[in-house]
């Protein structure tokens, strides 16, 4: 089985009107961190992560899920 992290990062950034600049020097990263987190490319660390649910005042888990693949 496989495993897989998705995030819904984009569509609560693009539900706020906020740019990925914006949120990229909102939480301490590169623009382009956030694009490879956006587009799956890159699984943030736990504190990253945990920036992120903070940012948008959500848990972690709702933010970040695993999915799991045959």
């Amino acid at each position: 089985m496989h495993e897989t992290i998705k995030n819904s990062v984009f569509t609560l950034r693009d539900a706020r009107g906020i740019t990925q600049e914006a949120l990229a020097d909102a939480i301490g990263v590169t623009r382009q961190t956030i694009i490879a987190i956006e587009r799956g490319h890159y699984t943030p660390s736990i504190l990253l992560s945990l920036k992120i649910g903070i940012f948008f005042k959500k848990p972690v888990e709702s933010v970040f899920s695993i999915t799991y693949e045959k």
